[in-house]
């Protein structure tokens, strides 16, 4: 069959019916309302659901004879390697493919075998998930799974079994961390799950290591006592910017100015400094980032030396201007302590719905569980910093 030429296509007519192109099998020009204009399209059976299907490859004039031609071929070579070309559009629309839990929990067991030095943990890893986890949640897509549902999958063994249920969790929560790291969901369900279930046997609800501030208490707590006029007084910015960076008393008390870079708003805790022995950065706010900014030049190496003698301050600075103060914790009878509002902290990012990963990091936890540690190779600065400025401006009420 002869290509279609520039002369024929330029004077097609709404009656004229329609013209094959002549170089791709299934390529045509169907004609339009006005003369000389009209639509290609490539007709094709779809090798994969076998009906046929047209392909729209844009208007002529538009659209050349010769160009049309070369679209057309290239989507007859994906169709002799199997593969439907507008169903290709389609995914490419609807982005990457969320994975179902049960293909997520298959693929993070593949990735993570090689690290088990027994195999056969490895084995009950997925033995476990594939006998209470799959039935419930397998089918669903990550990013459709709820709390309400991971608590379904643990209700039955919650209370019974109730070592087991602890491990199942850990193992769900990894596939779901698997995902979250991947972007196919934006939460952890399991971080939030422990409301839905009643308290096992022998499991306290929570270990009050310190009086803690209820976080909701807060702002009125640095509107009334830290951010008070009058002569300058060390202890109150010093409070204010460990609430701010949720930083232990140690970390804030013996800052330098080495450790800050205050034009990318970063502060790295060198590892010597920290109590799990790694470097810590940590993003500052804007509120973080004026209150050094009000420091600068008060000394040459500390960030907060003591008025006295210039010296690094005890760590009875903050807990006896806390109790003049008298800061309330949600501990009946205790005042709360420097160290407590790391749990006020957490807590707020629990209450605003903040990924446990992002909340563990801004304290500087260890991630205990080997699993979740796989996928924790970076400390999330950025991601952490619009998190540390929500924070700031709850607690400056803004």
């Amino acid at each position: 069959m002869a290509i279609l030429t520039d002369a024929k296509a330029r004077n097609i007519k709404p009656d004229s019916g329609v013209l094959p192109h002549g170089g791709v099998v299934g390529l045509s020009l169907i004609p339009s309302n006005s003369k000389g204009s009209g639509k290609w399209v490539l007709r094709y059976v779809s090798p994969i659901t076998g009906k046929r299907r047209n392909a729209g490859l844009g208007s002529y004039p538009e659209t050349g004879i010769a160009q049309v031609g070369k679209a057309a071929a290239s989507l007859r070579e994906q169709l002799a390697q199997g593969v439907d070309p507008l169903e290709e559009k389609a995914k490419e629309l609807r982005g990457p493919t969320i994975p179902t839990f049960q293909e997520a929990a298959a693929l993070l067991h593949r990735e993570l075998l090689p690290s088990w030095k027994n195999a056969k943990h490895g084995q009950q890893w997925i033995n476990t998930l594939t006998q209470y986890a799959l039935p419930v949640i397998g089918k669903y897509p990550l990013d459709q799974i709820q709390p309400r549902h991971i608590a379904d999958v643990l209700r039955p063994i919650w209370l019974d079994k109730a070592e087991t249920a602890s491990r199942l969790k850990q193992r769900i929560h990894a596939v779901m961390a698997w995902g979250w790291a991947h972007e196919f969901c934006r939460s952890n369900p399991v971080d939030v799950v422990a409301r839905l279930l009643p308290q096992q046997p022998g499991k306290s609800v929570r270990t009050q290591h310190q009086p803690a501030m209820p976080w909701k208490e807060m702002p009125a707590f640095v509107k009334t006592v830290l951010h008070t006029e009058g002569q300058y007084d060390v202890t109150r910015p010093m409070l204010e910017f460990l609430i701010l960076t949720a930083a232990r008393s140690g970390e804030v008390r013996g800052m330098t100015w080495a450790e800050v870079d205050l034009e990318n708003a970063i502060w790295t805790i060198p590892a010597e400094r920290m109590k799990a022995q790694l470097q810590h950065r940590v993003p500052l706010s804007e509120r973080s980032v004026a209150i050094l900014r009000n420091q600068r030049g008060r000394h040459k190496q500390l960030v907060f030396p003591s008025p006295r003698d210039q010296k690094e301050l005890s760590d009875m600075t903050l807990t006896s201007f806390l109790r003049r103060a008298e800061a309330k914790s949600d501990t009946a009878g205790r005042f709360a302590t420097a160290h407590g509002f790391r749990s006020s902290f957490r807590d707020w990012c629990s209450e605003q719905g903040y990924p446990r990963d992002l909340a563990e990091r801004s304290l500087a936890h260890m991630v205990q569980n080997k699993v979740e540690a796989a996928y924790h190779r970076t400390d999330l600065l950025e991601q952490r910093r619009p998190l540390m400025e929500a924070w700031s401006r709850f607690i400056i009420n803004m």
